[in-house]
């Protein structure tokens, strides 16, 4: 049997579960990986960051800047890489799309249910690590007088997308990966559109609109807008605010679509050989590492890394899952990929500021701490996450009931023409007329009718009709 039949196989049965070991896999390896950029970039104080100035230039700058993380061979080997992975997010973009069509299930996409799922996905473990983090952080600040977050940005945390800012300017001071959070909720939002346009004009013609649309905009952002990529420290006129929004992204976005849907069909580039994919992937990665040390380059930059790094590690964990047998532990820890990414900046941020600061030995040896930490806590959020979601649906729920009770008492209370009633137990009455009657205490004399019946009745002898309560809600 060849190798792209035993993955139609595997295709068929992972399709059922719908979760796939190598995707999850690399889901996990991109947290960790960015988690590594941002603590060589804190540790070095930013000292490198892609410049449009060419290649040269750029590797001149890499290595001076590595100098920094110790001069031995393998702690310059080892810290080389790191200063590119920001690329993983463009990963994280591209298996956003994929993921989404997975979670179809090959069913037709019923557009509330879809949000509402994928919105709370987005949002509860957010809103878990937000709420739990800033006691944690005022406690951590109080305890060594240290930093800790102002109230404004905290209330634009905690009550996020209540504040919607594509810039992440309202949640960056509190945790600055937290930009890509307003992001992936805009290409969830978006996915019902992207999908009926799918439908309706095909994978290659979405496709092709899609990067014309990303090209054209990434072209303003770049030579009209006079913006820079989020990974690139470069001084200009509008920052990095016009590769922020999702058009930015797109055809990233729609490349995942199609992949999963190709996927799905048993073809595509998910059952090419290892190693097409892997010349494939090493050649279109290649040509983006070079775009992004050139301002025309920018255009296509995410783009080219974000397809040639996830078929480079299509390869690798695939064959990670398939021939090392550990598709079991790369299924669990994709699992907390979401909530590792959510937490990671705190860990390495308190880490570094307070107990290794400019030391390079208590950085290498806080690393492996920072990666495994960074994963319990990610493991407790999951955890706890449901039993929050679980809280706020019940108190939401409690709310309701109180409200709508207080409301069904004052109208009760308070009767008016038209209020459909129950009298001694029965309902089907109507209140037509009522009349104030003013004796010891004043109460409502009401007339009711049903059919060609009509009485005078005592305000206290009538229940509000739940049944026509709920079809006026309806």
């Amino acid at each position: 049997m060849t190798h792209s039949q035993n993955l139609r196989l595997a295709s068929q049965s992972s399709r059922k579960t719908q979760r796939l070991a190598w995707l999850e896999g690399i889901r996990i390896f991109a947290a960790v990986v960015i988690l590594l950029y941002h603590a060589q970039l804190l540790f070095t104080k930013y000292s490198y960051t892609p410049q449009p100035t060419g290649l040269i230039s750029n590797l001149e700058k890499m290595v001076a800047a590595s100098s920094e993380l110790g001069e031995t061979w393998l702690s310059h080997l080892g810290s080389l890489p790191v200063w590119f992975g920001f690329q993983f997010v463009d990963v994280f973009v591209l298996v956003s799309g994929f993921s989404l069509v997975l979670s179809l299930k090959g069913k037709p996409l019923e557009v509330g249910s879809f949000l509402r799922r994928r919105v709370l996905r987005i949002l509860m473990p957010f809103w878990t690590i937000a709420w739990l983090s800033y006691p944690v952080l005022w406690v951590v600040g109080k305890l060594t007088n240290s930093y800790i977050p102002d109230a404004w940005h905290g209330f634009a945390s905690l009550t996020f997308p209540l504040l919607f800012d594509y810039g992440g300017d309202l949640l960056l001071p509190t945790s600055g990966p937290w930009w890509f959070v307003p992001l992936i909720l805009s290409f969830a939002l978006i996915f019902p559109v992207l999908w009926h346009l799918f439908q309706r004009w095909g994978a290659r013609n979405l496709f092709i609109v899609s990067t014309v649309v990303t090209f054209l905009y990434r072209a303003l952002a770049v030579f009209v807008f006079q913006g820079h990529p989020t990974y690139a420290i470069v001084d200009t006129p509008s920052g990095w605010q016009p590769f922020v929004p999702f058009i930015a992204k797109l055809s990233t976005f729609v490349v995942g679509m199609i992949a999963a849907q190709a996927y799905l069909h048993g073809k595509g580039a998910i059952f090419w050989k290892p190693a097409k994919a892997l010349i494939t992937g090493v050649s279109i990665y290649a040509l983006g590492f070079v775009c992004q040390f050139y301002r025309f380059g920018w255009i296509f930059v995410d783009f080219l890394l974000a397809v040639g790094l996830t078929l480079c590690c299509m390869v690798v964990f695939r064959f990670l899952s398939d021939r090392l047998r550990l598709a079991p532990l790369m299924t669990w820890l994709g699992l907390h990929s979401y909530s590792y990414f959510l937490i990671h900046n705190f860990v390495i941020d308190r880490t570094i500021n307070l107990s290794v600061q400019d030391q390079f030995s208590a950085y290498a040896a806080a690393l492996p701490v920072m990666i495994v930490e960074t994963l319990v806590f990610a493991v407790i959020a999951d955890a706890v996450t449901p039993r929050f979601q679980q809280f706020a649906i019940a108190l939401w729920q409690w709310g309701d009931t109180q409200l709508t009770s207080s409301a069904n008492s004052m109208r009760a209370r308070n009767p008016r023409v038209g209020d459909k009633v129950c009298y001694l137990g029965q309902p089907g009455w109507t209140v037509i007329n009522i009349e104030q009657v003013v004796h010891d205490q004043a109460f409502y004399l009401c007339r009711i009718s049903k059919g060609e019946k009509t009485l005078w009745v005592n305000q206290k002898a009538l229940e509000f009709d739940p049944k026509s309560q709920q079809s006026s809600v309806r």
